[in-house]
């Protein structure tokens, strides 16, 4: 009998969605009570090939792949979910990598009521060996890159707003009715909104864990980051109470250092304003890369974590200002 069904959405992920399956195939949880549906986007790299080779390799574990023709991550979360016999749903990425006893953990923590939806923690690693790559994944488990996202911090077991992924009853999400397919990100955070306002719980496990990989270049992670802003922006107008603190500093910081450079020409003042803000802020990130990199013996993080972090701020913010002035559609197709 299925037990857990194993949901990925999933395009162009030919490096890792095998390191994906070997990771599900190892679990502690019975493999003969697991399915593991793809919902893929037509992908144009060896994605299929590698998810076909794996299964003639590994049989013992049943993997399905379905056609996801809208090609977006709600979508694919959805299509996956109705294929789904499983009593339990647990969503994964195909660039992640969860720990052996992650199936057993969040069914153990369903069955034990501790919540609607449970998750874990981020273990965030590079996602291939150079310099960039390596300060993207350092930059994303710090809080003066994430805030107080506490599943990248390494947060205590409780309640929280979100989780990662995320481990549910079929019956209670069939009944939330899935993930909004009108939001091309922050579906995830959408949905434990969702949750909340109807009385559930989010359950953070710290024993539950998962390696994720992050971006590995500059662009992918400026692309990453401006969807993120532009989708929460589109969050926000349907919750406005769901924005927080860490989640307003960056449009915040990107605004006025906007307006100041329009003022900067009129008055001596604004230049000075400019000047000094600008000033302190890469002071600050240059710390912080001297900081890591004395930390991890990784010299290029002086540079690379500057980098990095002013990506993210840089493009969350000016995502986030731009979704609040263009009105939510799903025509802005993102992979």
């Amino acid at each position: 009998m299925i037990k857990v069904s194993i949901i990925i959405p999933c395009y162009n992920e030919e490096e890792t969605i095998a390191k994906t399956l070997a990771g599900l195939c190892g679990q502690t949880f019975p493999v003969k009570n697991m399915e593991v549906i793809i919902a893929d986007g037509f992908s144009t790299d060896q994605t299929r090939a590698e998810i076909a080779g794996f299964s003639r390799s590994h049989p013992e574990i049943l993997v399905i792949v379905v056609d996801n023709p809208r090609r977006t991550i709600p979508s694919g979360l959805n299509i996956a979910l109705r294929q789904a016999t499983g009593q339990y749903i647990i969503r994964m990425d195909a660039h992640s990598v969860p720990s052996d006893d992650y199936v057993t953990r969040c069914v153990a923590d369903l069955e034990s009521n501790l919540g609607t939806n449970v998750g874990g923690l981020w273990k965030i690693l590079p996602g291939s060996s150079s310099w960039i790559a390596r300060s993207i994944a350092r930059a994303a488990a710090t809080p003066l890159g994430v805030g107080d996202a506490g599943y990248r911090l390494g947060a205590a077991s409780g309640p929280v707003d979100t989780v990662p992924f995320g481990a549910f009853r079929r019956s209670e999400l069939l009944a939330l009715g899935g993930y909004d397919e009108n939001l091309l990100a922050n579906e995830d955070y959408e949905l434990n909104t969702r949750i909340r306002q109807n009385g559930g719980t989010v359950w953070l496990d710290a024993q539950i864990q998962c390696a994720y990989y992050a971006r590995s270049s500059v662009k992918a992670l400026a692309i990453q980051y401006w969807r993120y802003g532009f989708w929460k922006a589109q969050m926000v107008r349907r919750y406005p109470r769901s924005l927080r603190w860490r989640q307003a500093l960056p449009p915040v910081f990107v605004a006025g250092l906007v307006a100041l450079m329009l003022l900067a020409p009129f008055h001596w003042i604004f230049t000075s304003l400019l000047t000094a803000a600008l000033g302190f802020y890469m002071v600050v990130l240059l710390f912080a890369g001297i900081v890591l990199a004395l930390r991890s013996s990784d010299l290029p993080f002086i540079i690379g974590i500057p980098v990095a972090i002013a990506t993210m701020h840089v493009c969350w913010g000016s995502g986030f200002i731009t979704g609040c002035i263009i009105p939510k559609t799903a025509k802005l197709k993102t992979k």
